[in-house]
């Protein structure tokens, strides 16, 4: 409990030392308000003791919409850690105390996911934020999963890359790039199935609990896997963009899942008898 609450106190003045330079950011739509949340969770990922090894490389064409599985609440920190995004969320996240603080200020579009009738106006917004220079990450499942395997990629607000299109008067297509997380050694040893699912926030979780038993194992190790990136014109169907995009991201999680440690896992592993 030691580390929960030495993580926590440096977690509080990180987040007070960095809040000015994002509200200014905002405030004056500098670019500040995109290169503070890539600083910050970079730091964060430090604090907590994420290791991130990278496999592929992420697209710089903009604009972009990257399609995601979705694992843990410890995906917002990787992802944002290696590059600046800004994320779709569903409504509930919003009220959320302290972490739903948090996503406001990173930007987030919040969304509802059950009223389908509110589908277009978000997909507006996402497009809207796509021509506005932003990486949008969408975590296409539509909620998290245990980590172990990857669920069928929802197609609906995909429908983005036709609204950005639409509204744009310059760009011809939209740059659609798959990316897999997969998290792959927890505690210093690598992790198997069961260990798995001790990172994995899904179902129905208690969030304090779980972030405390992660921030007190002293190292998570994940992969993040860039897939071919493409870019679609209005021509491109949504539902198609979304499985070729699922397939993609289910090949890349089940191959770092299955690859060997990497070095930093097998020098914490005691030496054999």
């Amino acid at each position: 409990m030691i580390r929960v609450a030495l993580v926590a106190i440096a977690f509080l003045a990180l987040t007070l030392l960095l809040l000015p330079f994002q509200l200014t950011g905002i405030l004056f739509d500098l670019r500040l308000q995109r290169s503070i949340p890539h600083l910050y969770h970079r730091m964060l990922c430090a604090l907590i003791g994420v290791r991130i090894r990278e496999v592929g490389t992420r697209s710089t064409a903009s604009p972009a919409l990257i399609l995601s599985n979705h694992v843990s609440w410890l995906d917002i920190s990787v992802i944002s850690a290696l590059s600046p995004v800004v994320f779709v969320a569903k409504n509930e996240v919003a009220r959320w105390p302290v972490f739903g603080w948090l996503a406001k200020l990173q930007r987030t579009i919040f969304i509802s996911r059950q009223a389908r009738h509110q589908t277009g106006a978000a997909t507006r917004e996402i497009a809207g934020r796509l021509l506005g220079g932003d990486a949008v990450v969408l975590f296409a499942e539509g909620t998290s999963s245990d980590g172990n395997r990857v669920l069928p990629f929802r197609s609906a607000l995909v429908g983005a890359v036709h609204h950005a299109l639409g509204a744009s008067t310059h760009h011809t297509s939209i740059m659609v790039q798959p990316m897999s997380l997969a998290y792959v050694g927890f505690g210093g040893v690598p992790m198997g199935r069961a260990l798995r699912e001790r990172v994995a926030w899904y179902g129905d979780a208690d969030l304090m609990p779980h972030l405390a038993r992660v921030l007190a194992s002293g190292a998570v190790d994940v992969t993040v896997s860039w897939g071919e990136a493409t870019a679609y014109d209005m021509t491109a169907d949504r539902k198609a963009i979304a499985r070729e995009a699922e397939k993609s991201v289910r090949r890349m999680t089940a191959a770092a899942l299955r690859a060997a440690p990497p070095a930093a896992f097998e020098q914490a592993l005691p030496e054999p008898a």
